[in-house]
């Protein structure tokens, strides 16, 4: 292309004048500074040229994965009109960007802002590549990491500081990107964060690859504010109550004798306690006889039967993968396994280290319903680190610092569990993801992982540790016996921390991290310390479940009401009360049949007497749908066990539930059998004053208030008949939010 003379003569004047003036600055890198250009920008997003196919002919890594492909995508390509070391301001890059060319991502940043002056500060300066053995950040240090800001203050600076292998350190905060996890507070560009109303909020840094946060809580003044908890009990209480005096929170009272009853049932056992025990433990006038409650109800077999539950859905124990037989062995051994207490990293080691026949060695169907290398290392790095690694599948994690390769090369730990299927009895011939039959887990000599995109044969490692011998087994190189012993040594830094904190979610309703199993640089724990304590305590008392479960309930913030006081009222994060949530499709089912006093039945299950006792749901032919109770269970959030994640189980409200508990059959049937509760009583003569405190203690774990008796007894006086008025007074209970809640 022909240059007017000008322009020649600019060209020139920039190569021979203004290029050695620019050389003299401090020089721009191309990794450190320009790589982060892109990504603040947002140039190299996935909905941008970090796209699979790029944009516009223009594709950069995703995030800034590969910085060598970037730096030729943006000096070699085009033929070189991306970056013109001749004519700066000529350069593609700098005039799309600023939309002096018409680009269809918009303005990523003005010509008089420190991006671009920085890009052009690179160009000018020859657009040169790092040299290969330039020191790299290694690390992201974020300031503050934790800040408490009182009324008036609503805003405070957030910094980045990049920390180099030798130690140094470089402050990038003109280089970050800031994200805020609450829309209610705004991050800007610069770091600033700023709230509209107090809350709390996690600020996300990234820079590179590094990720860092900032836990910030804008709090009301309370200038009258006076600490009026009560004394703590143990180390839980300790650093509950520190976070709650910092935030100018005082907890909520501690909860009736009777809500304690019903909540402690609800979560140890899944059921609730009768009338009987009600009025047993109502009576008791000793002081310990909350502990003395949590104590029993740990040795009793509805203990172990809720446990197995909970790990039959993360373990993805369900009858179209595993059969009926699987299943139903499984759910024994996992039941037997809770009922012994068996400590948690000898239950992970078991099922991480199982192979043998499906039916006579019950831990081997943790693999049955893993069937490729992937998914096996996206199930046990969730449900027994706590890591979420499927984003890194595809491409570096963009919250986390686990890379591709880390995903791979842990899948391959996984590469040569195989299986032989002695007989595949499936009931639809045309599904080839139902297995009907014994099968045998085994581990061959030969599979590998190799790289989706290199095709590399990969090295097994385990997360954040050491490589793993490829020799075959009788060699020592037994990948899985290896993956099981290190997550069941007690310096395991995942292992401990997840299960600590699954168990916390269990009891309070919410994780320390949250969700359970997403452990992540850029979701925090909204406690630290109190997250360290229960790791610490859970492996010093060789992962004793039942310990740690003692521990939680004897504390004062599990013991909390649920009513909220004046400086509490918003807060969801700090065990400042008890979070009010829905009863499990389980537990929901038992306690209509319990309160009732009616026979649950399932087909194909003879022998189950409750829901929480179920091994699994049945398959379903083409075209079936789900019918009785089975369908009950699935309306009210009974997962289909596709996932090894609590996500799975859905908590959220319907108006399907609804119709549900108003007009459906299970509810209808239980109220109006001549069989149930109401019948026999009516049978024994008892008054009808009798009946309804009955049915309050059997439903709410309390006897009726003054006023609610006297209504309720008109009620039925009033009624056309007698049965009719008292099955009123027990839908009612039913569908009442005291019952249909823990609380």
């Amino acid at each position: 292309m022909n240059r007017s003379l000008p322009t020649l003569l600019l060209a020139l004047f920039s190569a021979c004048v203004l290029a050695p003036l620019a050389a003299a600055q401090e020089p721009i890198h191309f990794r450190e500074e320009v790589m982060a250009v892109l990504s603040r920008a947002g140039c190299n997003q996935g909905t941008c040229h970090g796209n699979l196919n790029g944009k516009g002919g223009f594709k950069l890594s995703l995030r800034g994965e590969d910085a060598d492909k970037d730096y030729a995508a943006l000096t070699r390509q085009q033929m070189g009109r991306r970056v013109n070391i001749f004519e700066p301001d000529e350069s593609l890059i700098l005039q799309k960007a600023t939309t002096r060319v018409p680009h269809q991502g918009g303005q990523r940043f003005p010509v008089d802002s420190p991006e671009y002056e920085i890009l052009r500060r690179w160009i000018v300066q020859g657009a040169k590549a790092d040299a290969q053995d330039r020191i790299q950040p290694v690390k992201l240090l974020v300031e503050p990491a934790e800040a408490i800001l009182l009324e008036p203050t609503r805003e405070v600076q957030v910094r980045a500081s990049a920390v180099y292998a030798n130690g140094t350190r470089k402050d990038v905060t003109g280089l970050a990107v800031f994200e805020s996890t609450n829309p209610k507070v705004t991050v800007s560009r610069e770091g600033l964060a700023n709230a509209t109303l107090p809350t709390e909020a996690t600020i996300t840094v990234r820079y590179l690859h590094l990720q860092g946060t900032s836990l910030l809580a804008f709090v009301p003044a309370r200038t009258d504010f006076r600490w009026t908890g009560p004394k703590a009990r143990n180390y839980v209480d300790e650093h509950v109550f520190a976070r709650l005096k910092k935030l100018r929170m005082n907890p909520s009272d501690t909860c009736a004798d009777h809500e304690f009853l019903r909540r402690a049932h609800l979560d140890l056992l899944g059921v609730l306690p009768s009338p009987k025990e009600t009025r047993s433990f109502l009576g008791d006038s000793r002081s310990d006889k909350r502990a003395r409650l949590v104590d029993a109800l740990l040795d009793r077999p509805e203990y172990a039967e809720s446990w197995a539950l909970k790990w039959s859905d993360l373990l993805r124990n369900e009858e179209k993968q595993l059969d009926k037989h699987g299943v139903k062995v499984f759910h024994e051994w996992l039941r037997k396994s809770f009922a012994d207490n068996k400590p948690l990293n000898q239950l992970a080691r078991e099922l991480i280290a199982s192979r043998g026949s499906t039916y006579k060695e019950p831990a081997a169907n943790y693999y049955r319903a893993l069937r490729d290398p992937n998914t096996r290392a996206e199930a046990t790095a969730q449900v027994f680190l706590g890591i979420r690694m499927q984003c890194a599948k595809c491409h570096n994690h963009p919250f986390n610092q686990w890379t591709q390769n880390d995903y791979h090369q842990f899948a391959a730990v996984f590469a040569r569990v195989q299986y032989k299927v002695i007989d595949n009895k499936r009931s639809d011939k045309l599904d080839k993801h139902e297995f009907k039959g014994e099968q045998v887990v085994f581990v061959d000599e030969t599979s590998e992982v190799k790289h989706p995109y290199t095709g590399e044969v990969m090295m097994p490692r385990l997360l954040g540790g050491p490589n793993i011998s490829m020799e075959a087994k009788e060699q020592g190189g037994d990948r899985l016996l290896k993956l099981a012993d290190w997550v069941a040594r007690p310096d395991n830094p995942f292992f401990a921390r997840a299960q600590a904190n699954r168990l916390w979610s269990h009891l309070m309703g919410q994780g320390l991290v949250d969700p359970a199993d997403d452990f992540r640089l850029t979701n925090p724990p909204v406690n630290g310390p109190l997250l360290d304590g229960l790791t610490k305590d859970l492996m010093s008392h060789q992962f004793d479940q039942k310990h740690l479960i003692r521990t939680i309930m004897n504390f004062a913030a599990y013991q909390a009401s649920a009513v909220p006081n004046a400086t509490n009222a918003d807060d969801e994060m700090n065990c400042s009360h008890t979070l009010v949530r829905s009863l499990t499709a389980e537990a929901l089912l038992d306690a209509i049949a319990q309160v009732t006093q009616t026979e649950l039945k399932f087909d194909g299950y003879p022998d189950v007497k409750r829901a929480g006792q179920l091994p699994g749901m049945p398959v379903l032919a083409r075209g079936e749908s789900m019918k009785g109770n089975f369908r009950f269970l699935r309306t009210f959030g009974k997962p289909e066990r596709l996932l090894s994640c609590d996500c799975e189980r859905s908590d959220s409200t319907s108006l399907a539930q609804a119709l549900t508990l108003i007009a459906g059959e299970v509810a209808n049937n239980a109220i109006s059998s001549p069989d149930n509760c109401l019948g026999k009583w009516l049978k024994e003569g008892k008054s009808n004053s009798a009946m309804i405190d009955e049915l309050f203690l059997a439903s709410l774990c309390r006897l009726p208030r003054f006023d609610e008796r006297a209504g309720l007894l008109r009620h039925v006086e009033l009624a056309a008949n007698r049965r009719e008025g008292l099955e009123d007074v027990l839908w009612g209970l039913l569908n009442s939010k005291e019952f249909l809640l823990r609380k």
